[in-house]
């Protein structure tokens, strides 16, 4: 039986669900096989793409795949392939027609990928300035973006729409919680974005924390919500938002410093300090072909050797949109009573 190993090196971030529409026969005679990962976002200056393509054996030849996945050789096409994004605009009948704008991808060479599965320290990717490209985009149109690779008599395309818009935004400004028990929860507030499909949400609490006069080091302690469709989202009008228990911040707490306190026996003169908007939101919105990708495909497994969800025409892996909001938050002056109190030993500064 044929294996194939495919090459997932820069599908970043999601770190984030129809069938495929693109039908590539992998148990055939070795050809290779284009692997395409990018998520568009709009809000940054410079967007990246990873264009590789898939190693193959069989019984007769077989491979390891974890030395030939660092082989820079194996995993890249030679030279530049022609790539580019073409900007579609919803016309008449919601029909996409092209605006005539197209954004051409250059490569270049990362240099500082850690090593792991695969070839590192550099590593190479098509990129582009987009800023400029995403900028046109009228609030009240629906545009669509196609990419275009064109790998000899081969063309591999996909397409996306950007999620994002104006009106994305955590409208959540401060956190409250408790140290006593409490049954209570309370909420972070967000206003939904342009063609997600689902959101990642977590924030963390950072403080310092410095024993027997020594260096201050830095700390955090994290809570995350998970990566939820907008169907498992609770919403209020045309807000949506998720619900923490008021305790959590010094359940976390708890976990993290354990019994050290301000004068503690074991641990004497260790003392902590947070900051004015000590907590940060981190609120990441992703599109459906990326959601589609993710449930899909981990549902499968993701050791299989041929994904089962790809919107890549002529090739593997998946071409969608994300936005990343990150928020500084203030937290409640009972929140900050409690923390100033033993034994989380916090001080004013």
């Amino acid at each position: 039986m044929k294996k194939l190993i495919l090459s997932l090196s820069l599908l970043a971030g999601l770190a984030f669900f129809n069938s495929c529409t693109s039908d590539v026969e992998l148990y055939a005679d070795y050809k290779d096989i284009p692997v395409v990962y990018g998520l568009l976002d709009a809000s940054q200056d410079t967007n990246f793409i990873r264009i590789s393509r898939a190693f193959s054996g069989s019984n007769d030849h077989p491979i390891n795949a974890n030395e030939v996945a660092l082989i820079a050789d194996s995993c890249n096409y030679p030279g530049k392939l022609k790539a580019y994004i073409v900007e579609y605009q919803a016309g008449y009948g919601g029909q996409f027609d092209s605006t005539g704008d197209t954004l051409m991808l250059d490569t270049i060479t990362i240099h500082d990928k850690e090593a792991g599965t695969f070839y590192s320290p550099n590593q190479k990717a098509y990129y582009a300035k987009t800023r400029s490209f995403f900028g046109n985009n009228a609030p009240t149109r629906q545009y669509l973006y196609r990419l275009f690779v064109h790998k000899g008599n081969d063309t591999i395309t996909s397409e996306t729409k950007l999620v994002g818009g104006d009106n994305f935004k955590i409208l959540t400004t401060q956190l409250s919680f408790k140290a006593a028990e409490s049954n209570k929860s309370n909420q972070i507030k967000f206003v939904e974005a342009e063609n997600a499909v689902f959101y990642d949400i977590h924030f963390v609490f950072h403080y310092r924390e410095s024993v027997n006069n020594g260096p201050m080091v830095e700390k955090q302690v994290k809570y995350s919500f998970g990566a939820r469709s907008i169907d498992e989202l609770d919403k209020d009008g045309t807000v949506y938002y998720v619900s923490y228990g008021e305790n959590v911040l010094f359940n976390m707490l708890a976990d993290a410093i354990g019994g050290d306190t301000v004068v503690d026996s074991n641990h004497p003169n260790v003392v902590r300090y947070f900051d004015e908007k000590p907590i940060t939101i981190y609120l990441a919105a992703g599109g459906d072909e990326l959601y589609n990708y993710i449930l899909v495909n981990s549902q499968s497994g993701y050791s299989q050797t041929v994904p089962d969800y790809t919107n890549i025409g002529g090739g593997f892996g998946v071409f969608s949109s994300r936005k990343n909001l990150v928020l500084e938050a203030r937290i409640s002056g009972r929140t900050a009573s409690d923390l100033y109190g033993k034994p989380w030993g916090f001080i004013q500064q």
